[in-house]
Parts: structure tokens; C-alpha cells; sequence
């Protein structure tokens, strides 16, 4: 299995993915949702990781009686916070090297359009950009360690992390719990984690095709 299959199959079922490491780990399920949502925040080689349909399939399962909303919300926010902060840091300290690496595999991860698409979404939204990327694939990852490369101090840095990291993990992890368990969402998960998909990445492809259009009518009048 590629990674790319793996990927897909990891996000279309993750629902049985997570049923199993709590049916075979128990309580230690705890710490490997703390780190994939720390892995997925906290580095910028890993945009792909779940961590949408995670927090949303956390709550499910919270749902169940197999885990404890609280203890999800609270342990996952600290994650997300943490992720953010590691992320800022390895930018501030790293800069615009990581890019340049030649390693192919991190090339394929690495690439200058993510690193563009966040410095636009930067560029437009300001320091809101860290709260409102929680809720946007790739951006996600990116948009701390942009922060890191820029001008933003880490004063300044940690209230939109906790701003945007509290709504995001709160958010879809308390949606999971009450509607994650509805027999039609039970029934079409792997559609409801596309739906979920969609909508966080809705707002960059607006973006995209805006100013898609805008330079399509600047050269016209050109």
C-alpha cells in the first residue's frame, strides 16, 4: 500500500481505525490522539494527518461511553496549542531552509504553493489568519510556521493559538458527540469525513478562484 492509499483509507475509515486502537490500547488511546493532533499541528512535513475527522470521531466514540468528552476536549486543546507553538518555533528558528531540502519525499510534502496559498490567507486575514487556519487542511500546519518566519511576535502569537486552537478542538470534538452517533451519519461516515473535507477546504478554493479571476481581469484591462 502507497501512502497515498494509505492516506485516503486512513481519512474514508478512520471511524474503524479508531475503534481499534481503543478496542486493542484502552486508555493509552488518549496519548495517540494527543500525538497525532500535535504531529498534525506542530509539523509542517505533515499536513495530511486527520485532524478534523479525528477530533470529530473522538467525540463519537465520547459518545459511545469508549472515551471521555472532557478529558478529549481538554488533552486534545493542550495538543493543538502545543503543536502550534513547536511549529512557530521551528520557523522562527528554521526560516524558508526547511523548503530547499532534497530529500523527494519531503519535496512532495514540502511545497512552495502551500507556503504561498498561506502567506496569501496571511496576508489578508492578519494574526486572525492562526485562528481562522484551524479550520483549513494545510493551511492548518503552515500558517504557525509562517508566523514563526514573520514578524509576528510569539506575545502576540499565542492568543490567536489559544483563541483558534480552543474553538477548533471544542468544536468538532463536541459535533462528533452529538450527531456523530445519528444512524444516518453512523451509516455514511466515510461521507460525512468528505463533507467535513470539503467545507474546511471551501474557503481556500474561494479564495483561489477569486484571485484567480481578479488577475484574469487585471490582464484584460491590461
Amino acid at each position: 500500500m502507497d501512502i497515498l492509499t494509505f492516506i485516503i483509507d486512513l481519512f474514508l475509515h478512520l471511524d474503524e481505525h479508531l475503534s481499534e486502537v481503543i478496542r486493542n490500547y484502552g486508555t493509552l488511546t488518549y496519548a495517540f490522539l494527543f500525538v497525532v493532533i500535535f504531529i498534525e499541528t506542530g509539523l509542517v512535513v505533515t499536513p495530511f494527518l486527520p485532524g478534523d475527522s479525528l477530533l470529530f470521531a473522538a467525540g463519537t466514540f465520547a459518545a459511545l461511553g469508549d472515551l471521555n468528552i472532557v478529558f478529549v476536549m481538554l488533552l486534545l486543546f493542550v495538543a493543538a496549542v502545543l503543536g502550534d507553538t513547536a511549529n512557530y518555533w521551528i520557523g522562527h528558528k528554521l526560516g524558508l531552509r526547511v523548503f530547499d531540502t532534497q530529500n523527494r519525499l519531503l519535496k512532495k510534502v514540502l511545497k512552495r504553493e502551500y507556503l504561498e496559498k498561506t502567506e496569501a490567507f496571511y496576508a489578508k486575514h492578519g494574526g486572525k489568519t492562526i485562528v481562522l487556519a484551524r479550520f483549513v487542511p494545510i493551511v492548518r500546519t503552515f500558517a504557525p510556521f509562517v508566523a514563526g518566519v514573520g514578524t509576528m511576535s510569539y506575545s502576540h502569537f499565542i492568543t490567536y493559538n489559544v483563541i483558534g486552537g480552543f474553538l477548533w478542538t471544542f468544536g468538532f470534538s463536541l459535533l462528533g458527540y452529538f450527531f456523530g452517533n445519528i444512524p444516518f451519519v453512523k451509516a455514511n461516515f466515510e461521507y460525512v469525513i468528505l463533507g467535513i473535507i470539503f467545507i474546511s477546504v471551501l474557503p481556500m478554493v474561494i479564495e483561489y478562484l477569486r484571485g484567480r479571476n481578479h488577475t484574469r481581469q487585471a490582464s484584460e484591462t491590461a
